[in-house]
């Protein structure tokens, strides 16, 4: 505020000015108060300018604010009312943590490039958990935001394509300047796949490589050489869907925080997806031995061997490994293990902090273990070399009754729908019989139109019922770290559900999907937006102690909005302790139920 001086009936007239920026940036001022003519004043004060430029000097943001405040309390929001997240001030702080900004503003000069790329990108991210939805969607409600952008939506498309080459110095980036300050331990490593489908009816096309006579270049097995793969591809979709899909994997460190992700396309196997990840991050990150946790789905031989990406003599020395272990789907002695008894029981606590009975056992085994060996050739007839290996393991297995009884309920599910099928085979075809399909005998479908053949009598498959019901509760693990114990491989393994978690996160707290996108560089680009989110996310949940989850955390940032009610001053609304502890861990002050937008602007610098 500052004492303005200006002529009236030829008279010098004093009175409190306030000068601010309106919601369009445009600089204005508003009469705070009138103080009277000059030479009226002259009889009550000796110098009344020093003297009311003393006073405005003294006069404090929050006195300003009350008398703004005072004047408008008779005015209401009306529909014209504009609101903007404050929320994301709290993403921003940590994006610029990130050191993105660097590689973005290079490849901006290397590609010359008149829009800004940090600009787009930040905003993607931000928007991603703010308000998340298409990229043309984002870019025409990017106003909801502070910043002031400058670019246009062909600009966030055409980013796209710049984007994608630069995903894996991002990622390298976030590791560098986030591993010291958020003590991020790489000693125990996290990895799993899901998939992302899309609403669409047919595969993405691979593209091929040609010579200059229009022939196809072949690979040394004859195979076409492919130059880029598309990536949406029908494979096996969680949810059953028919869809082509997508599928990412994501590694994560021992805190939760994700390290690395992959895309891939949706009929590739997800056994293949874990060695050049983990090869990727160790040697561009520069992390030593890290064991590696996965579910029973990449318990593969190859990725035991070939886990440090070497020879199988230098291999098991390199990585660890924590496993899920199939039992159904194990060998004959394996099975015969598990159920012979000579279980021991501990008390421990459960993740409710519950006592609970650990009902375990375990044993060092000598297994034996198969491997293709690329450098070993091929046989006569055309088929790569498998070479054995014998691999001390532990394997460890315990009981819970509470998972007993969860598998017979999934069962006695499966079961009823079949019995229906017995019954009702009109209603059924083979994508609706999912799942059923091994517990009826004689069940087969017509191969042109999917409907239940006729002629076969249907009958419950009760054999495989009686044979699954005996390992009704049992869980398996198999490890390289033969020294840990049964308790210790248990927690080790129960890790796994963070990043179920983080899918979760991503589907239903990010919407990653449906992916809005088609080409491949711009799906790529895209779920490098929401691993950059997810990232922020999870750094900003173990800032506040792990006491908030990262969907309520997503929640509070997007109901934490500034609605625009006079000149330069905004109104919060909205305050819970998830923004209390965002105050006292970032050193961010949050608590004013009004800003002005200056001092917003602090806020967001």
């Amino acid at each position: 505020m500052y004492l303005k001086k200006s002529k009236s009936n030829g008279k010098t007239y004093l009175s409190f000015v306030q000068g601010y920026r309106d919601e369009n940036g445009k600089s204005k001022q508003k009469t705070i108060q009138k103080i009277g003519y000059l030479e009226d004043l002259l009889s009550e004060f000796d110098d009344p300018i020093t003297h009311f430029k003393a006073i405005a000097k003294q006069k404090t943001n929050e006195q300003i604010n009350e008398y703004t405040i005072k004047n408008i309390s008779s005015k209401t929001i009306g529909d014209d009312s504009k609101n903007k997240n404050l929320g994301y001030c709290i993403l921003k702080q940590i994006y610029n943590e990130l050191g993105i900004a660097d590689i973005l503003e290079l490849s901006q000069k290397q590609s010359k490039i008149q829009y800004n790329l940090n600009d787009i990108f930040s905003m993607l991210v931000y928007m991603r958990v703010i308000k998340p939805a298409s990229k043309k969607n984002n870019f025409e409600n990017k106003d909801i935001l502070f910043e002031k952008y400058d670019f246009s939506l062909d600009d966030v498309y055409r980013s796209l394509t710049i984007l994608n080459p630069l995903k894996e110095k991002i990622q390298k980036s976030i590791w560098n300047n986030t591993k010291d300050k958020y003590n991020r331990d790489t000693s125990t490593t996290y990895y799993d796949c899901t998939n992302y489908y899309f609403e669409i009816e047919y595969n993405d096309e691979d593209t091929y490589e040609y010579n200059d006579e229009g022939k196809q270049v072949l690979n040394q097995d004859g195979s076409p050489k492919i130059l880029e793969k598309g990536l949406r591809k029908k494979g096996v979709e969680k949810n059953n869907r028919t869809d082509p899909i997508v599928e990412m994997g994501l590694l994560m460190d021992a805190s939760g925080i994700p390290l690395a992700y992959n895309v891939f396309p949706g009929n590739e196997s997800e056994k293949t997806s874990l060695i050049p990840i983990i090869n990727r991050t160790k040697k561009d990150y520069g992390f030593g031995r890290t064991i590696v946790v996965a579910d029973r789905g990449l318990n593969t031989s190859d990725n035991i061997i070939k886990l440090a990406g070497i020879s199988l003599e230098q291999s098991l020395k390199m990585n660890g490994y924590v496993y899920g272990q199939s039992i159904r789907g194990a060998d004959k002695e394996f099975k015969d293990w598990v159920l012979k008894g000579n279980y021991t029981s501990d008390i421990i606590e459960d993740d409710n902090g519950k006592t609970v009975h650990f009902i375990h056992k375990s044993r060092i085994y000598p297994k034996k273990m198969y491997v293709i060996r690329d450098d070993k050739g091929k046989t006569a007839g055309g088929n790569k070399v498998r070479e054995s290996i014998i691999v001390d393991q532990k394997q460890m297995v315990y009981y819970s009754q509470k998972y007993a009884d969860k598998q017979k309920r999934d069962r006695d599910k499966i079961i009823n729908k079949a019995n229906d099928l017995i019954k009702n085979p009109q209603k059924y075809n083979k994508a609706s019989s999912y799942g059923v399909v091994g517990y009826i005998n004689n069940l087969s479908f017509v191969k042109d139109t999917g409907e239940v053949a006729s002629g076969s009598e249907l009958s419950i498959n009760q054999k495989k019922i009686n044979e699954e019901s005996k390992y009704d509760g049992y869980y398996s693990i198999v490890t390289s770290e033969e020294k840990l114990s049964d308790i210790k491989i248990r927690n080790i393994y129960r890790g796994l559900a963070k990043i179920e978690e983080t899918f979760k996160v991503t589907k239903s707290g990010l919407d990653s999907r449906p992916v809005w996108v088609s080409r491949n560089d711009h799906i790529q680009s895209h779920f490098l937006t929401c691993f950059v989110s997810l990232v922020i996310i999870r750094i900003l949940e173990k800032t506040l102690k792990n006491k908030h989850s990262s969907i309520k955390i997503i929640k509070s940032l997007r109901d934490y909005i500034s609605t625009h009610i006079e000149h330069d001053i905004y109104i919060q609304n909205f305050r819970n302790d998830v923004i209390k502890d965002i105050e006292v861990e970032l050193n961010i002050d949050l608590k004013k139920k009004y800003f002005t937008l200056s001092e917003i602007n602090k806020i967001l610098k």
